[in-house]
């Protein structure tokens, strides 16, 4: 057996996180035109790790993630268009409103198995959607929720055109949150959530009480969810039915299928790949973009399982081995 396998995870950096986290550093003085694109893949992969958390660690399978993403996008709409829009705590009022959704929900989730699952959040997902578009007075219906203000980040930098502010908002809260979820799934809750998702009938065995663990872990992620959708609504400074639609959750999933499952990193380069790929093979192709994201998917399926993350560790491990020999 790999001895490697056996060590616990710890918090120590290593070089190659460091770099990754400065390439969004670095693409902010290359790619100057490109800010909004690349805010918007930042926010979309918080989206995708407060998804990975339940899916990636815990084995929750989830149709209606995009419903806690909606809830904390309407949030902080609706407290800007009434006259609050200060940024950080109409954040932090997102994040708590969806959380209370998702602590809600939980109890229906963890009463299941995986169909169950999909149909309960898929459901909810649904009933949300169209709650949204019948409460057109509160929500803006189809027409979306415009006439946000958003007040000046801090009080000092204000949320400009060619989306600066935004770009450095977007990466200071990716991050922070990042570091909070890298800590949990580190700790000795995270590695109970693999077990879990292992083989959850034998954690109670142990003396692991199951139900509490999935319900935090649900809850957690829905308020990493709702706060990505704030960040989204406050950024764009609208809001429209889409944040709460299926599409965007089913997309989530194909990023984590991209990206890899249970690992962070993964729900990252996932959303950025697919982000990327979206928008340049829609730009060269409008009809028939989706084929070749479909294309993508089946071959990253077929020839690298566990996603690019599991792919290139597969790739190095392979190295090591040859190296060592």
């Amino acid at each position: 057996m790999d001895k490697s396998a056996l060590r616990l995870p710890n918090d120590r950096w290593k070089p190659l996180e460091i770099v990754f986290w400065l390439l969004p550093v670095a693409s902010y003085f290359l790619f100057p035109d490109y800010l909004v694109l690349i805010s918007q893949i930042m926010i979309v992969g918080l989206f995708a790790l407060s998804l990975d958390l339940i899916l990636g660690y815990a084995g929750i399978v989830s149709l209606g993630h995009a419903a806690f993403f909606g809830l904390g996008a309407y949030t902080a709409g609706l407290l800007s268009v009434h006259g609050w829009g200060e940024p950080i705590s109409g954040l932090l009022a997102a994040g708590v409103v969806a959380g209370i959704a998702g602590l809600i929900v939980s109890f229906l989730v963890v009463r299941g198995q995986d169909l169950a699952r999909l149909m309960v959040t898929l459901g909810i997902g649904l009933m949300l959607f169209e709650a949204a578009n019948k409460a057109a007075f509160i929500t803006g219906g189809v027409d979306g929720l415009s006439g946000m203000a958003m007040s000046n980040l801090f009080g000092v930098f204000e949320f400009d055109l060619f989306g600066k502010t935004a770009f450095w908002y977007s990466f200071g809260v990716l991050f922070i949150l990042f570091v909070l979820m890298r800590r949990l799934v580190n700790s000795p809750f995270g590695m109970s959530l693999r077990g879990i998702r292992e083989g959850g009938r034998r954690m109670p065995a142990i003396g692991a009480h199951v139900d509490r663990r999935l319900k935090a872990i649900f809850t957690v992620a829905a308020i990493v969810a709702g706060m990505a959708g704030a960040l989204l609504a406050q950024t764009t400074q609208f809001v429209g039915l889409d944040v709460l639609g299926f599409p965007r959750s089913a997309e989530l999933l194909i990023m984590l299928v991209l990206g890899g499952t249970g690992r962070l990193y993964g729900a990252l380069i996932g959303a950025a790949v697919f982000m990327v790929a979206q928008d340049k093979i829609s730009g060269l192709d409008p009809a028939y973009w989706q084929f070749y994201i479909g294309l993508f998917l089946v071959l990253i399926v077929l020839f690298a399982r566990g996603g690019i993350m599991g792919g290139a560790e597969k790739i190095i491990a392979r190295f090591k081995r040859k190296e060592a020999a």
